[in-house]
């Protein structure tokens, strides 16, 4: 994994919120609550994780990418679209 530049303190609540939901999904589970409502709170934490990955993301191209363009020479350049475009692939895979 590549060194992490960009601090993401700021997702670090809403990752604790996430760990909370997830805590109280088993909790259900356990309790043999009604499926509607542990889906529901499933795709409630879905969307979370994903909000958390949108920042993230944001980040790294307003940060990261932004910088390298900035500064780096064209084969740096070209290997950090190829970063991005990769990383995209695979969102579109899940």
């Amino acid at each position: 994994m590549k060194e992490q530049k960009t601090a993401h303190q700021d997702e670090i609540v809403p990752l604790k919120r996430i760990e909370g939901q997830i805590r109280g999904i088993q909790k259900m589970i356990d309790e043999k609550r009604y499926c509607i409502d542990i889906l529901t709170q499933l795709s409630s934490v879905v969307g979370a994780i994903k909000r958390v990955e949108e920042n993230i993301l944001s980040r790294h191209l307003k940060g990261c990418v932004r910088g390298s363009f900035m500064k780096s020479n064209r084969e740096d350049k070209e290997a950090k679209m190829n970063e991005v475009i990769e990383l995209l692939q695979n969102f579109r895979k899940r």
